[in-house]
């Protein structure tokens, strides 16, 4: 598995997480501040995008879990 889909995996996995503790109606509610933590999800996944820079990925890499991802020259010099 490569870093990449350890990565969606991750956020996939604390947005549901966090909506399923901070939304009423449901029945892991905990508090709707955990609405805080999905949109901060989703402003890391948004930079990364343009950055290409991911806190968690250098995590991963200095842990050496997964694979890297397979990027070609092509693609890191177009950007």
């Amino acid at each position: 598995m490569t870093r990449e889909q350890i990565l969606r995996i991750m956020a996939g996995f604390f947005v549901l997480l966090s909506l399923g503790l901070g939304a009423d109606g449901s029945p892991i509610f905990h508090h709707s501040n955990w609405l805080w933590f999905t949109a901060f999800v989703g402003l890391n996944l948004f930079q990364s995008g343009f950055t290409k820079f991911c806190l968690p990925e250098k995590i991963l890499t200095a842990m050496s879990i997964g694979k890297p991802c397979n990027w070609s020259a092509e693609d890191s010099n177009n950007s």
